[in-house]
């Protein structure tokens, strides 16, 4: 059986690759991992393909187990594994409970490589590997601190995997966009901390979840979606970080 194995698949741009990878000939079935056991029979409803619910709160490195434990039992062979799970807050140092800033490394990055890790053993050459990065890993960003360091981490373990897989013909794709309209803005702000007065351009899940799904069957390692966020990388390549700073800074 093969499969599609998503996390954070209950919304935004995790729900839109989980819809865009159901749909694909040699998927035969979907593996939706998230927290909310609702939104994930909303996609057993919706897809066309069987979908195999998994209530977990990658949180909890509990979660982990039952996945190996699942994959074990099953033995699928993983075509499509997408890591979308994750959150932001802004802030700075003072306003951000420590939970949360903690809970942003153990979702965005420790449970990132779990996961990869994981499904790892059932992949083949010709399998896929999509990571959730973000326009935010290119440089270090005040007010958005940890979530962009939990980032970094994913593009910079990304590059490297992708080197290590090559040998075995898989591929590692990081998708890094900018803003995008999913529910991050519902959970990443509160009344009194630092936030941009504007977030723009803003782009769709399914804009960036298409392109991604195209860029990780062509094997590369970086997918961007949109002129201004290929822009933002190619500035946090070769300018200075107090420029980028500086701009970052203006927004608020």
């Amino acid at each position: 059986m093969n499969i599609a194995l998503v996390t954070g698949a209950s919304s935004g741009m995790g729900r839109e690759l989980a819809r865009l990878l159901a749909a694909e000939p040699d998927v035969d079935e979907l593996w939706a991992v998230a927290r909310r056991a609702d939104r994930l029979q909303a996609l057993q409803v919706e897809l066309d393909k069987p979908v195999l619910p998994l209530v977990l709160d990658l949180a909890d490195p509990a979660s982990i187990d039952r996945l190996a434990a699942q994959l074990a039992a099953q033995k699928p062979r993983v075509r499509y594994l997408v890591n979308a799970a994750g959150f932001g807050k802004f802030g700075d140092n003072t306003q951000i409970a420590l939970a949360d800033q903690t809970g942003m490394i153990d979702v965005n990055a420790r449970a990132l490589v779990a996961v990869t890790q994981t499904a790892l053993p059932y992949m083949q050459a010709g399998d896929r590997v999509i990571q959730l990065c973000s326009s935010s890993a290119f440089f270090p960003l005040p007010y958005l601190n940890v979530y962009a360091a939990t980032k970094a981490f994913v593009q910079h373990y990304s590059y490297g995997l992708a080197q290590e897989l090559k040998p075995r013909g898989i591929s590692v794709t990081q998708v890094s966009p900018g803003w995008v309209q999913t529910e991050f803005f519902n959970a990443s702000q509160n009344q009194t901390a630092k936030a941009p007065k504007v977030y723009k351009p803003m782009y769709t899940a399914r804009q960036v979840a298409e392109r991604a799904v195209k860029d990780a069957k062509k094997g590369k390692q970086v997918s961007v979606c949109g002129a201004f966020v290929k822009l933002h990388r190619l500035c946090g390549r070769f300018a200075p970080r107090w420029f980028m700073n500086a701009q970052w800074r203006s927004r608020f």
